[in-house]
């Protein structure tokens, strides 16, 4: 009991283990994590869909997505974004490790009459021949890579992009990672029951690293027959750190702002969201 104890409590090394595709693919699990993308006055899996509506309107004008324009989401979820990117008769490419996510997507599409290229894959791994106008990438989904990851996903956005083509992500900052608690936490059956249908006990553990702003979440589910643990990193990035890693892959920032929506950045900020511009 001691030793479970203990590694309930302990802190590893930066990014020392990634469980993001598990969690994604876990059969039960996905099927949660689709259901907070789909609720429309919580920020959990995705933003609120009033935000949603507000910021898809602020990146369509702002980036002219329309016809004749090649869009990629990565990290597109149940296409709440790309569905409405495709309604402006953009051409639209949707990219998610999910598999329940991705059907849901296709679903929607098809009721809606909307042609989107969906793919079930990891971004990490993704390739294409294809050039886009556009990529996005929301959400901070960015924050969850290791620096390895990072920096080959940045490349393969250079690769993607057209000349003068453009990207819009958005990251936590240090002020996000200023506001975090570190914490510890147990509870039977959270969220109504969101890491197992039967009945589980939950640990739960924020860690700070200190001069490196990154932040883990650790959840250690037991339940009756086994145990799993998921591991949510989020590193928050300075927008000094951010123009110095993009820049090595041919990117450079040309904007930045509060949200995805256009908000104008403060000092306080606890995202900033950018357009860069493959150069």
């Amino acid at each position: 009991m001691y030793e479970i104890l203990e590694e309930l409590h302990k802190q590893p090394e930066p990014f020392e283990v990634y469980t993001t595709p598990e969690m994604w693919n876990d059969p039960y699990v996905s099927k949660q994590m689709l259901k907070y993308h789909l609720m429309k006055d919580v920020d959990l899996a995705s933003r609120n869909t009033e935000f949603i509506d507000r910021s898809a309107k602020w990146i369509i004008n702002k980036l002219n997505i329309g016809k004749g324009i090649s869009v990629c989401d990565f990290g597109c979820g149940p296409g709440l974004y790309a569905t409405r990117f495709a309604k402006t008769v953009a051409d639209v490419t949707g990219i998610d490790l999910s598999e329940s996510s991705i059907n849901y997507a296709k679903n929607e599409s098809e009721k809606d009459g909307l042609s989107i290229n969906y793919v079930l894959a990891n971004y990490l791994d993704y390739e294409t021949h294809k050039k886009y106008d556009v990529i996005t990438m929301i959400f901070c989904d960015f924050c969850v890579l290791n620096p390895e990851q990072a920096g080959k996903l940045l490349g393969k956005f250079s690769a993607m992009l057209k000349p003068g083509g453009r990207l819009l992500m958005d990251v936590s900052t240090p002020a996000y990672f200023k506001s975090v608690e570190v914490s510890c936490s147990y509870e039977r059956s959270e969220r109504d029951g969101f890491w197992s249908a039967d009945t589980y006990h939950v640990f739960n553990r924020t860690f700070k690293y200190a001069g490196q702003n990154l932040v883990l979440n650790k959840h250690v589910v037991f339940e009756d027959q086994r145990i799993r643990t998921f591991y949510n990193w989020l590193q928050c990035y300075s927008l000094d750190e951010l123009k110095s890693l993009v820049s090595k892959h041919g990117l450079e920032i040309k904007e930045t702002f509060a949200n995805v929506a256009g908000d104008k950045l403060k000092e306080d900020s606890t995202e900033t969201a950018m357009i860069i511009e493959r150069v």
